[in-house]
C-alpha cells in the first residue's frame, strides 16, 4: 500500500504553483481562499480589486480554491474552469468573469465564458468534465483546511490570518502595517 503524501501549502503565495498577480518580491502577500459562488467572496471581489489599485506594485495577490460544495452546487465546476482557463494562460480573466457572473455557472455558461475569453471552449467543458483539474483544486482546499480555513473568503496577509472587517480602510491599514 502507497503511503499518501500531502503537501501542505504556506498561507502565503508559493512561486510557480499559485496564480499570483503582482510580483512575488512585492513586501504584502494577500492570499484569498476563495469560492466563485459563494456571494461573500463575491461580494469581497470588488474589495480586493480595489485594494490591488491602490497598492499598485507594493501588493502581490494570490487566489487559491476552497469551493464550498454543500452549499454551492457549482462551485466545484467554477474553480476547475478556472484552472482549464488558466492551462490556456487565462486563468485571471475566467477568475474575473465568474465572479462578475456568480449566478450563472451551469455548465453552458462556462463554456460561454471560454468563448467570450477566446479560449478552447471544447477543451475547457471536456476538461471540466474529466475532472482534469479535480487534484489541483482538492489540493487547494486541503491545504485550506489544514490552514484553519473554514468558510470563504479567507484571507491571509503575509501568512498571518485575517480576520477583521472586510472593509477597505481597515484591510488596508493592516496590509500597509504588515509591509516589511
Amino acid at each position: 500500500m502507497k503511503a499518501s503524501t500531502t503537501t501542505i501549502l504556506p498561507t502565503v503565495p508559493v512561486a510557480g504553483r499559485d496564480h499570483v498577480q503582482g510580483s512575488l518580491a512585492a513586501p504584502i502577500h494577500l492570499l484569498e481562499y476563495g469560492d466563485f459562488e459563494c456571494p461573500f467572496c463575491g461580494a469581497a471581489y470588488p474589495l480586493v480589486k480595489e485594494i490591488q489599485q491602490e497598492l499598485g506594485e507594493r501588493l502581490c495577490f494570490a487566489f487559491r480554491h476552497f469551493p464550498v460544495t454543500t452549499a454551492y452546487p457549482h462551485a466545484q465546476h467554477a474553480a476547475e474552469a478556472a484552472e482549464a482557463a488558466g492551462a490556456q494562460g487565462r486563468f485571471w480573466e475566467m477568475h474575473d468573469l465568474l465572479f462578475e457572473n456568480q449566478d450563472a455557472l451551469d455548465e453552458e455558461d462556462l463554456a460561454q465564458y471560454a468563448e467570450v475569453l477566446g479560449l478552447d471552449a471544447h477543451r475547457l467543458r471536456a476538461e471540466v468534465l474529466d475532472g482534469v483539474h479535480q487534484s489541483r483544486v482538492r489540493e487547494d482546499f486541503r491545504s485550506g483546511v489544514r490552514n484553519g480555513v473554514n468558510g470563504t473568503p479567507t484571507f491571509f496577509i503575509n501568512g498571518h490570518r485575517y480576520d477583521g472587517q472586510r472593509a477597505l480602510d481597515e484591510m488596508l491599514a493592516t496590509l500597509t502595517g504588515a509591509a516589511v
